[in-house]
C-alpha cells in the first residue's frame, strides 16, 4: 500500500482508497476530462491567491509611504525607519509574487 496525493486536494492518501478522506471526491470516477477541470480550478485557486498575496504587498508599500509623507516623519527616528522597511519589503514582496504569478499563468 502507497501513499500518494489527491488529485483534487493534494493532500496525503492511501493508493488504494475509493474516495479522498479530505475532499470526498469519488478516485473510481476520475477519467481524463475530470482531471483536466481540477487542475483548471487549482490553477485558478493558485492564481487567486497570488492576486491576494499581491494585493497584500501593494498595501504594504503604500501604507509604507503613507506614513512615511503624511504624517511629517523625521529621518532618522524609528517612524521613519519602520515606514521604509514597509515601503521597501512591500515593493520586494510585490515584485516577487508578480513575477510568480506571471509565471503561472504562462506554465500550462
Amino acid at each position: 500500500m502507497a501513499v500518494i496525493n489527491c488529485p483534487s486536494c493534494k493532500k496525503k492518501i492511501s493508493d488504494k482508497a475509493k474516495t479522498c478522506s479530505h475532499c470526498n471526491i469519488s478516485l473510481n470516477e476520475l477519467d481524463s476530462e475530470k482531471m483536466q477541470t481540477i487542475e483548471k480550478i487549482n490553477r485558478i485557486n493558485k492564481k487567486q491567491r497570488l492576486m491576494n498575496y499581491s494585493f497584500i504587498a501593494m498595501l504594504l508599500f503604500c501604507g509604507g509611504f503613507l506614513f512615511m509623507y503624511w504624517d511629517n516623519v523625521e529621518p532618522g527616528t524609528w517612524q521613519h525607519t519602520s515606514a521604509m522597511v514597509c515601503a521597501v519589503i512591500g515593493f520586494i514582496l510585490y515584485i516577487v509574487i508578480r513575477a510568480m504569478l506571471l509565471f503561472t499563468k504562462h506554465k500550462k
